[in-house]
Formats: C-alpha cells, sequence, structure tokens
C-alpha cells in the first residue's frame, strides 16, 4: 500500500520516462569497454564527472577519486600490475536529516566489447529505442541499471523529498574484469545499512552468488624435431607437452561431475560448484613438440565451500589435490608435476532470505505494480565485495523482466524501457522506506 507521496515519486517518474531514456543513451555513448592490465583509459573519467555533475546539481555531495592499486590489494585480490589511472570511481552522498538507515546504491559501468560491431543491427554506441525496447551496449549490463539508480536519486531530490537516512550513489570500473573497482570502493570506505546493486536481475532479487576464481595449469614438455624418431623421454626424448596435458583435463571433466552430483553441493537459489576449462595453449613451431602446454580453467564455487576468510582457499587445495592425483598415474607427470597460478579470487555471499532490505525492495517493487521472487546470481557481481568485506548488506535488483532475453554481452543488448521505469520508481520508493521519510514510514507499517 503506498502513500500521497510515494504515489507522486511514481507518477513524477512515469512523467520522465523519455528523460531516463535520454540518461541511459548517454552513458552508453561513453567508451568504457572492460579492460585487460595495461590497458590505456578510455572514458571512465569523462563517464564519472557527468554523472557527479548531475548528482552534484541535485544536492549531493561529490567524491572522486582513483584508488591506490597497492591500498586496494590489501582489501582483497587484484590483478598483478592493474591501475586506476584514468579510471576513477564516484560517490555522491545525499545527507540524511538524521535518525534513519543509510542506503548505498551501486552499479559498474564498465561494459564488455560490442565486437563484432557489424552484426548489430544498430551502432551498440547510439542506444536506440525500437518498439519500446532500447538497444545498444551496455542497457542491460548495467548501463540502465546505473541510469535508473541516478535518476531515482534525482526524482527525490527534484521533489523535495527530505530522507532520515544518507542515500549513496556509488559507481565503480572493473567489474566485468576483476571486481576491483568495488574493492576500491570498499577500501576507500564507502559503506551504509543496506544496499542495493541495480545489475539486471530478471524479476528476481538476489540474495546470494557462487564465488569466482581462475586457475592456470601449466604442463612441461621437452622440445624436440617432430618429424623424427625419438626414444623414450628416460632416454632423453622428445615429449609432447599437448598429449600429456591429457589426463589433466580429464581429471577437470571428471572433478566437474562430481560437483554437479554432490548432495553436499545443493543450494536453495544457486547452481552447484563447477570447474570448465576456458583456454588452452601450446607449443613454440609447427613441426616442434611442444615444450609447454597450460590450461586456464574458471572456477565457481558455492558459499558453504568458502574458506573462514569468505574466499576460495579450500576450492583451490581441492583442485589441486585432484589434479596432482591424476598426475601421479602417469610416470612423466610424476617427475614433472604440473603448476598452478591462481587470479584473482571473488569471494561468495549469501545474506540469507529475510533480512529486511530484501522486504523493503520486495514491498516497494509492489507500490510498482511488479511481484519480485528471490533468486540468486550463479556468476558474481559487486555486492560479492560489499558484503565479503561485511560494510554493507548488499542485495541485487536491477531492471529487467523474468523471461526477458536482455542479451548481457551479446549483440543487440537491449533492455525494456518499462523495465527502467519500473526499477527507477522501486529504487526511489525502496529509499524512502528503507531510509525513512514521513509517509514513506508510515506505509511500511500498514
Amino acid at each position: 500500500m503506498g502513500t500521497s507521496t510515494e504515489q507522486q515519486v511514481l507518477d513524477a517518474i512515469e512523467a520522465g520516462r523519455d528523460e531516463l531514456v535520454a540518461l541511459v543513451t548517454r552513458l552508453v555513448a561513453f567508451d568504457t569497454t572492460a579492460r585487460e592490465v595495461g590497458d590505456p583509459a578510455r572514458d571512465e573519467a569523462a563517464l564519472q564527472r557527468f554523472l557527479g555533475d548531475r548528482l552534484e546539481a541535485a544536492g549531493a555531495s561529490i567524491d572522486i577519486w582513483e584508488p591506490d592499486p597497492a591500498a586496494v590489494a590489501a582489501v582483497g585480490p587484484i590483478p598483478p600490475g592493474l591501475d586506476f589511472a584514468g579510471r576513477p570511481q564516484l560517490a555522491a552522498t545525499f545527507r540524511g536529516t538524521g535518525g534513519g538507515r543509510s542506503l548505498l546504491l551501486n552499479g559498474h559501468i564498465d561494459v564488455v566489447t560490442p565486437e563484432p560491431v557489424d552484426r548489430w543491427t544498430s551502432d551498440p554506441w547510439a542506444a536506440e529505442v525500437r518498439g519500446g525496447i532500447l538497444y545498444g551496449r551496455g542497457v542491460f549490463d548495467m548501463k540502465g541499471g546505473v541510469a535508473a539508480m541516478t535518476y531515482a536519486a534525482e526524482t527525490l531530490a527534484r521533489l523535495g523529498i527530505q530522507l532520515d537516512g544518507d542515500l549513496i550513489v556509488n559507481t565503480n570500473t572493473d567489474e566485468e574484469s576483476s571486481g576491483a573497482g568495488s574493492l576500491a570502493c570498499v577500501e576507500h570506505g564507502i559503506r551504509a545499512d543496506g544496499g542495493i546493486c541495480t545489475e539486471p536481475t530478471r524479476g528476481e532479487v538476489w540474495v546470494c552468488t557462487r564465488g569466482s576464481q581462475s586457475v592456470e595449469i601449466t604442463v612441461e614438455g621437452r622440445p624436440g624435431h617432430a618429424e623424427v624418431p625419438h626414444p623414450p623421454w628416460r632416454d632423453g626424448g622428445a615429449v609432447n607437452a599437448i598429449d600429456a596435458a591429457d589426463p589433466i583435463l580429464d581429471a577437470i571433466r571428471r572433478l566437474r561431475a562430481d560437483w554437479l552430483t554432490r548432495s553436499d553441493r545443493a543450494h536453495r537459489h544457486l547452481s552447484p560448484g563447477t570447474i570448465v576449462t576456458t583456454m588452452i595453449s601450446g607449443g613454440e613451431w609447427f613441426v616442434s613438440y611442444p615444450a609447454a602446454c597450460r590450461m586456464f580453467a574458471n572456477i565457481l564455487y558455492l558459499p558453504a565451500s568458502a574458506d573462514q576468510h569468505g574466499r576460495g582457499a579450500n576450492i583451490r587445495r581441492e583442485v589441486e589435490a585432484w589434479v596432482l592425483a591424476a598426475a601421479a598415474t602417469d610416470p612423466w607427470l610424476v617427475e614433472h608435476p604440473p603448476t598452478f597460478a591462481w587470479g584473482p579470487d571473488l569471494g561468495p555471499f549469501d545474506i540469507g532470505d529475510d533480512h529486511p532490505i530484501v522486504d523493503v525492495v520486495l514491498d516497494a517493487a509492489r507500490v510498482t505494480g511488479r511481484e519480485l521472487v528471490l533468486g540468486g546470481l550463479d556468476s558474481w557481481f559487486d555486492a560479492g565485495s560489499f558484503n565479503g568485506a561485511g560494510v554493507t548488506t548488499m542485495v541485487g535488483y536491477g531492471p529487467s523482466t523474468a523471461g526477458f532475453a536482455g542479451n548481457a554481452h551479446a549483440t543487440d543488448e537491449c533492455v525494456a524501457v518499462d523495465d527502467l521505469v519500473a526499477c527507477a520508481q522501486t529504487l526511489a520508493i525502496a529509499a524512502m522506506r528503507w531510509c525513512g521519510s514521513g509517509e514513506a514510514e508510515h506505509a511500511a507499517a500498514v
């Protein structure tokens, strides 16, 4: 049940749907393609400045900063050599009048590459509405969510609605590549009593996610000419590192099958953990036995598998033990065991189904006429950094509808305009009810 003030908010956001679409379109035009370590900055700073100017004009205090990589690495693992030059983070705070809970709205500004661009129906950097659907790179994942939370905060300010608690609009870099941006926000002290990450959740409120871990496994060979006979390897003959990797690849497949069938790896919202070989490389010349074979595997693990710090040490030990057991069956690998190089470890989380922020988001959506359900993300998103550090209990909720193919990371990525509007409305109502604001407090009690 809503109130007259809440209805004003709903009506104002509905009336401003063209402004909301224009905001998403403007954000899409900034090239913030996700990066590898060493890539030059793109338009990240310009986008953050654009948002900062808008939110400052609406009455927020603005903090835009370039993080210190060493300080961020002390909070959580980031790729070696990563820096934030030209890639600042943003926090815009609307100060409350006092006595209410603070709310953090979070979203990432990086997007994946739109290549191959020639397969798009329209320019991926120039968002376009066709039949009530907005198309463009990032409209779904997740500049649509960033625009919705920005517009929700601006609408509350424009209507003169005073919140009791602080409302923080926070945008970060580097979700798609490493999770380093949200870790940088945690290190900087960005936190609140509750939070909403506006990833596109397809009609769900995400209360959990799997952890993400990567590993490079290297198998050694012995180079030699591929077109001449060789003696046995113990007599100095060549060894094909690609062939030698076969037991390791088979071990990964068997471990994946094991995780899928174990009852202790079940979860109410998430799929079982998994390990998938995603890249393989080996060889130095087309007529030479390869001296090494490198396999990259992506690992997703459940909250129950996390170590005491909420990360993947247990999983790393399990994977290494499984692979080394397979290697122990091969004489070459016994004497030349595979080596492991572990990548960034993004921890899972599970805040439970009954945290107060969950109920506030569900109830706020009902005011807009939408019935959300609880769920989780099988991948990873930035709420993991805030929940993992224990600084903000954060859920995921963003613009998308159950069953709607928003095509994250795909050609002709899209989002329904109605979903953008409903998301902004829900976020605004949730802010009123979570932070406290006159009639919103009354509505929450009715």
